[in-house]
């Protein structure tokens, strides 16, 4: 079987800077910051999450998920508090990262019921309350891998429906998606991703667009196009980013870059070194 994480994460990695390593008593805000989502691992303590409209009551040791950015406030025991463990997530290419925006607003898991994390956050709650050299270090290690085995239980729970992860999720659609992540340079054509799904060309159209929330072509466009901001962003030549995405020139890259992105490569490149600087 495809691996279905291993493209995604290999083009859009998460690394995690941890921000807290103990007891949080009383009322603690985390404000959203226009760029990092968080990842927080309750270990104990009841905790109370308030966040937009909404409210979650922590009562057992787990996992709450923030993808993007988004300020919410815990309430805990103003003396008991709640250990907790907390890091900031920052996903290659911000806001058009491909896992961060398939994801719910909040992920909220018990952690037993994670497959197979239980070791993982031993050891991390190990290191995260003991000092010891290059504990930090470890724990953000460990935080990213907590983050794909959270990937892997939405994806075999189906418990993401809609949009890129609830694809990855369907046993044949996976497939084709897989292939569009490893060789998006492909000229792929509806038959042939429909021979990659086991489908039938009609069904696995209308079963894309069902699952996925938009066609198949519209989200290899949108692919190649996220693939070409990140090559743009580290300064590779259009020329060079519209044959390795699977574009025969840069003028026919650019306009599959506005009609995805409402701006020319150029104009979002700009953008993005506009706000930089200002940051």
């Amino acid at each position: 079987m495809a691996d279905r994480l291993a493209a995604l994460m290999a083009h859009f990695p998460v690394n995690a800077q941890v921000f807290n390593t103990g007891a949080l008593c009383g009322i603690n805000t985390v404000e959203g910051d226009g760029t990092h989502g968080q990842l927080h691992l309750v270990r104990s303590g009841a905790v109370e999450v308030r966040y937009g409209k909404g409210t979650l009551h922590v009562e057992r040791p787990s996992l709450l998920l923030f993808p993007r950015p988004l300020t919410h406030h815990f309430v805990t025991d103003p003396e008991r508090g709640a250990d907790m463990v907390c890091a900031n997530l920052s996903f290659e290419g911000g806001a058009d990262n491909p896992i961060a925006s398939a994801l719910p607003d909040v992920v909220c898991l018990p952690l037993e019921d994670i497959a197979g994390a239980a070791p993982v956050l031993a050891l991390l709650f190990e290191e995260a309350f003991e000092q010891r050299c290059g504990r930090v270090a470890l724990i953000e290690r460990l935080f990213e891998v907590v983050m794909i085995q959270v990937l892997r239980q939405l994806m075999e729970s189906g418990a993401v429906h809609g949009g890129l992860l609830s694809g990855l999720s369907h046993p044949r659609l996976r497939n084709a998606l897989v292939a569009m992540h490893e060789t998006p340079a492909q000229e792929w054509t509806l038959d042939e991703l429909a021979r990659a799904a086991g489908m039938s060309r009609s069904v696995f159209a209308t079963t894309f667009r069902e699952t996925v929330g938009t066609t198949p072509g519209r989200y290899l466009q949108g692919w190649r196009v996220r693939l070409a901001q990140k090559a743009l962003r580290r300064g590779r030549p259009l020329k060079v980013i519209a044959s390795d995405v699977g574009y025969g020139s840069e003028a026919a890259l650019s306009r599959a870059f506005k009609a995805h992105s409402g701006q020319s490569p150029r104009e979002w490149k700009a953008l993005g070194e506009s706000e930089a600087a200002k940051a």
